[in-house]
This record gives C-alpha cells, structure tokens and sequence, in this order.
C-alpha cells in the first residue's frame, strides 16, 4: 500500500485559499426524485487540508442541495501510521517534519483558518489517528448525517481548541454531541473496528497520491480542498 505523505496535505499552504461555508451533510436514500451524489471521501483526522476540503465540499452540498441529494462515506486515511498512541507536541512535531518551513507553514494555515472564522490553535498534541478512524466508521454504522457531523467536530477541537485527537474523553465527548450511541463500550475493546477500517483502507485509500481524495459516484476523482466550484462541477458530470 502506498502512504500519503504528510507533505502532501501540508502542500495547501503554497496554494491559493477560498472562501468555505458550513452546512452538515445528510445521507439520502434519493426517494425525492433528485439524482442522487454518493461521495467517498479518503482523509486523515490531523490533515488540515482535508477540513479545509470539507468546508468547500459543504459548501458546494449547500449550493446544489435542490437538486441533487447526496450520501457522503468518510474512508479512512493514515498519514503517520506509526505515529505514537501517547502523542506529541504539535508544534515540536511540525519543527522537526518541516525544519525551517515551520514558521511560513503555521503562518498560512492561521490566515486560512481567518479567512473561514476559525482560529487555528497549535497548543496540545498530534499522534496516532487509529481510534478517531475506528470511531468515524462506527459512527457511519448509525448514520451517515451522524458520521458527517462526527467528522466535524474531531476537526474543530483538534484544529481549533487543542484537543488531543487520540484522547479518549475527547473522542467521547464528540460522539455525544452528535449523537453516537454506544461509543465508549466500542472504543473500549481496541479490536473492534480495525479490520473495517483496514478493509477500507485498502479499498479506498491504497493508491491515491493526494489529500483528501473524492471519488464522486465511483467516477469522477479530486484530491486536495477543491474550491466549491470544482465540487459543484463534478457534481453535474456525475450525475449525467
């Protein structure tokens, strides 16, 4: 299997930002005579151009929700796999990946995070993204509109508030705001999960070469935080 690196989902920063609303995604069995969009999203939960995608992604789901209903999948992604359990410093993390880029890195990702009303905080640690992953899929098991809206909120404490993405209380406490039931006696068995997620893995992440990636009703491919526009684009290609 091929590994993304994470110098591939750092790459955004050289690159121009646009401007991202917020909406949450529902899964839709299309019964309301719309075509219906399916989207398998490849991403990590520590990349933050894949939030930076969702956020474009959303937008575009905003702007086209009259006429096509949509069924977002989140696929999991590992962009350190052997990132510790324990966790890092993000700031010493990012120092010791990027050396003397670290400082222009930190300084764009903070103006696109402005530039959508987010405030990007590098307190706290980075590390393994297993758990988040395992929690994501198990999410998906009671909804992709709960899945969706999970992924939201490991983004925004983790990008924005400084939680710790393999924390457990962290991981707990977004389940409960979205409406994951069941979430602690999951986690609590570290098997349970891992061979979907591996299965996943392989069927949907082994070979791409960017992040996130989308593959839009199993033909139409983008990877990186297209802007909405791209998105809505694709969305009439696949659709036809």
């Amino acid at each position: 299997m091929r590994l993304v690196s994470v110098q591939k989902c750092f790459s955004f920063v050289f690159q121009k930002d646009s401007k991202i609303g917020s909406i949450m995604a529902q899964s839709s069995g299309s019964n309301t005579g719309k075509k219906l969009i399916r989207i398998d999203v490849s991403s990590d939960s520590v990349c933050p151009w894949c939030f930076v995608g969702k956020r474009n992604l959303d937008k575009a789901i905003a702007q086209s929700k009259d006429q096509f209903d949509f069924e977002i999948k989140w696929r999991p992604l590992f962009l350190e796999p052997s990132a510790p359990k324990e966790g890092v410093s993000k700031r010493e993390y990012y120092e010791k990946k990027f050396g003397s880029r670290t400082q222009v890195l930190l300084a764009r990702i903070t103006e696109i995070f402005r530039n959508v009303g987010l405030e990007y905080d590098m307190s706290g640690l980075t590390g393994n993204t297993l758990d988040s992953h395992r929690l994501i899929y198990f999410a998906g098991k009671q909804g992709l509109d709960k899945q969706h809206a999970l992924v939201e909120e490991l983004y925004l404490g983790y990008f924005t508030q400084g939680k710790y993405i393999g924390d457990r209380e962290f991981l707990l406490e977004s389940a409960r705001k979205v409406g994951v039931e069941g979430a602690a006696e999951f986690l609590e068995n570290p098997n349970k999960g891992v061979k979907e997620v591996n299965e996943d893995l392989q069927k949907y992440s082994a070979n791409i070469s960017g992040v996130p990636n989308y593959v839009i009703n199993g033909k139409q491919q983008l990877s990186g935080g297209q802007p909405p526009e791209v998105f809505l684009r694709a969305f009439h290609v696949a659709a036809k």
